[in-house]
């Protein structure tokens, strides 16, 4: 009686163990915004390390193309398209294409961003018009064009904000505004769509080792956080328990440089 006890109770401790560290994300679809290097492309790779299928967009399809095909994984579960976030017409183009290739979309992460930095004296109207239409309404554009698929899988939004969504700096009256409205886009955007059954993150990282502002990632930039930690990142918040949401997260590295 006892063997047969314990037999049970070891079933019962695999069948638990095994539900716990099932892959929750094989085959599901993500499309990621500015996907072709940096925190996108750290993104992507992660997901498809999951067995998600994903779509990067970029500004021009060749820089799209060239970054698909430096990604690891099946070849079939990559789809590089071009899309100006700019435009609402060209998400809404991006993500039926997406949904063309796959079948659906389970989760949108809006990543597309650029920074002009400069003293309120010196930015000019165009970087000033360029920061926000990329950042702000470039983010509205994606999300927009991603509601109505997203309600069908009841999936996710993650927008990525900045620090600079909270901490203003000198010469940052552009960036800082950009961010800044973000994370309040992203906050109200979660209030509007979860009775959908959709869940909405922000991630504002910190210092981060990517090619932003035409920086190139080095041995310097080994202290920052890494594109692929917040692909780690993403990966842990796709795979909460659906009664959870992190509406908004704050990540820095964890020291500081030297």
């Amino acid at each position: 009686m006892q063997q047969t006890v314990c037999r049970f109770y070891s079933v019962i401790l695999i069948l638990y163990t095994n539900n716990k560290t099932r892959n929750m994300l094989k085959g599901k679809v993500a499309y990621i915004t500015g996907g072709t290097k940096g925190i996108g492309y750290g993104i992507a790779q992660a997901l498809l390390d999951k067995g998600m299928k994903v779509a990067i967009t970029g500004r021009s399809l060749q820089a799209a193309e060239k970054a698909a095909a430096t990604l690891q994984g099946d070849r079939a579960a990559i789809l590089a398209l071009e899309s100006d976030v700019s435009s609402l017409a060209a998400e809404q183009k991006a993500i039926a294409a997406t949904i063309v290739q796959f079948g659906h979309v389970d989760v949108v992460i809006a990543n597309a961003g650029i920074g002009h930095f400069a003293s309120i004296e010196n930015i000019s109207e165009a970087q000033w018009k360029e920061t926000i239409e990329t950042n702000l309404t470039g983010v509205f554009h994606t999300v927009k064009a991603g509601i109505d698929p997203l309600k069908q899988t009841k999936g996710y939004i993650i927008t990525i904000a900045s620090l600079a969504g909270a901490n203003f700096f000198e010469n940052g009256s552009a960036y800082n505004a950009s961010k800044f409205g973000l994370v309040g886009f992203t906050q109200a955007v979660m209030l509007d769509l979860r009775k959908y059954g959709i869940k909405v993150t922000t991630i504002m990282p910190g210092s981060v080792a990517t090619h932003f502002n035409n920086h190139i990632p080095n041995d310097a930039d080994a202290w920052k956080i890494q594109p692929e930690d917040i692909g780690e990142l993403v990966v842990d918040i796709l795979q909460l328990n659906p009664r959870t949401l992190p509406s908004k997260i704050e990540v820095r590295p964890s020291m500081p440089s030297k």
